[in-house]
């Protein structure tokens, strides 16, 4: 221990420039590592926020202003891009299918994460939180599909498309449970947040998309323009959203979907993806780690293994349940049952950002919505999924791909 103080004192006292030089390093450096290992980068980015964090070398201390903003972008972008990045032709291509997806991928793992919850001895609201976790997903896989080349295929394009509902659906039902926790349950106030529910975000969309979309092709000729008002509309929605309390990351993913036909293969859209992707999401799940005390990590995770077990079996049931029903209903082969199943698996954006958005909730009694018990437990979900679905889309993607070269897909209704 006196090794490790010693450590920490001088770390501490590096200069700050040092520090952010440090941690521009950590950041390519273990990206790289964890592209050449094999496992995703953001496991490797969250593993090193614990090494640099609070608990191990304490490099960036208790108190960390700037860092703590960088990484509340980071996660709004995150949330953002996500809205973006849903392709919304592929949505409407196969539109009856993708629905009927969409709403079996989100509701089966809701329901029995929600039961885990109960089962555990959660309230209520805390429970249907857990479910609403495990209801959306990230589909790291889809690079590896459109390598291989079966990204043209209609299970997949299913699978994108049920991505708009899944992370819609969930994030909205998180919202409910937010509200609820803070304000207190009532009939008439359960009413109440869904009319608003149902009135702002519709609204939300047509006004942000409207108005951004216009104000986007005032400035399509100015790069550096047009890369300012993208980020001004997200915090437009971020800020609209707290008006009526929704988290700030509803607003967010609601502004990516909002102007997402607008900045399609436009400049500064690649730009702000890139800076986002490689300074302020990584910086995200850097301070992510800081969070992380790897020896009462460790500790809670043998303590609640139950727990932890009984969270990701539900998410791997949920989402094998649901694409053995559309596989069933679509007359997919089980090469493509098995490469939708493996794209839902992954819980990485939307999951970690509403943990987190639930550790930082707390209500009038002093209680977090999501105690440290389930953000350990969201940790090894994402471990596990992470690596698991992008492993199983390798394998049954190519065999997807096979498959219909030897049988055509009917097309999508």
């Amino acid at each position: 221990m006196d090794a490790l103080d010693f450590i920490r004192s001088h770390a501490l006292a590096l200069p700050q420039l040092t520090k952010f030089a440090l941690g521009m390093a950590v950041i390519f450096g273990v990206s790289a590592l964890s592209r050449r290992v094999g496992i995703p980068a953001v496991v490797g980015l969250l593993f090193s926020g614990v090494v640099l964090g609070p608990h191990v070398l304490s490099v960036f201390g208790e108190q960390r202003p700037i860092a703590d903003f960088f990484a509340d972008l980071g996660k709004l972008l995150l949330m953002f891009f996500a809205g973006l990045e849903i392709d919304l032709a592929l949505f409407r291509r196969a539109q009856r299918r993708t629905i009927t997806f969409g709403l079996l991928t989100t509701s089966f793992p809701l329901v029995l994460g929600s039961a885990v919850g109960l089962m555990f001895g959660y309230g209520m609201v805390t429970a249907v939180v857990l479910g609403s976790l495990l209801a959306s997903h990230t589909l790291l896989g889809m690079s590896i599909v459109t390598k291989i080349g079966a990204n043209r295929l209609e299970p997949f394009t299913v699978t994108v498309g049920a991505t708009v509902l899944s992370d819609t659906l969930s994030l909205v039902v998180f919202a409910m449970c937010v509200s609820t926790f803070l304000r207190g349950f009532s009939v008439s106030g359960l009413s109440l947040q869904l009319v608003e529910i149902a009135v702002f975000i519709p609204l939300l969309l047509l006004v942000v998309g409207r108005g951004g979309r216009y104000l986007l092709k005032k400035a399509e000729d100015d790069e550096a323009a047009y890369f300012v008002v993208m980020f001004g509309v997200m915090a437009a929605a971020v800020a609209l959203t707290q008006i009526v309390q929704l988290p700030d990351i509803v607003g967010a993913f609601l502004a990516g979907l909002a102007v997402n036909t607008a900045v399609q293969l436009k400049p500064a859209k690649e730009k702000l993806e890139f800076i986002g992707n490689s300074f302020f999401i990584p910086i995200f799940f850097v301070v992510t780690g800081f969070l992380i005390d790897p020896i009462a990590f460790a500790r809670s995770i043998i303590d609640n293994a139950f727990l932890a077990a009984a969270v990701v079996g539900a998410l791997i049931v949920g989402k094998g349940i649901a694409a053995a029903i559309a596989a069933r209903l679509f007359k997919y082969t089980r090469a493509a049952q098995m490469t939708i199943w493996s794209l839902t698996l992954p819980q990485v954006a939307a999951t970690l950002a509403a943990t987190l958005v639930g550790f930082d909730t707390v209500n009038a009694a002093g209680e977090r919505l999501v105690d440290a018990r389930i953000l350990d437990v969201v940790f090894v979900l994402i471990l596990v999924t992470a690596t698991l679905g992008p492993i199983m889309t390798q394998r049954f993607a190519r065999l997807m791909l096979a498959s219909s070269e030897d049988r055509p897909h009917k097309k999508a209704a």
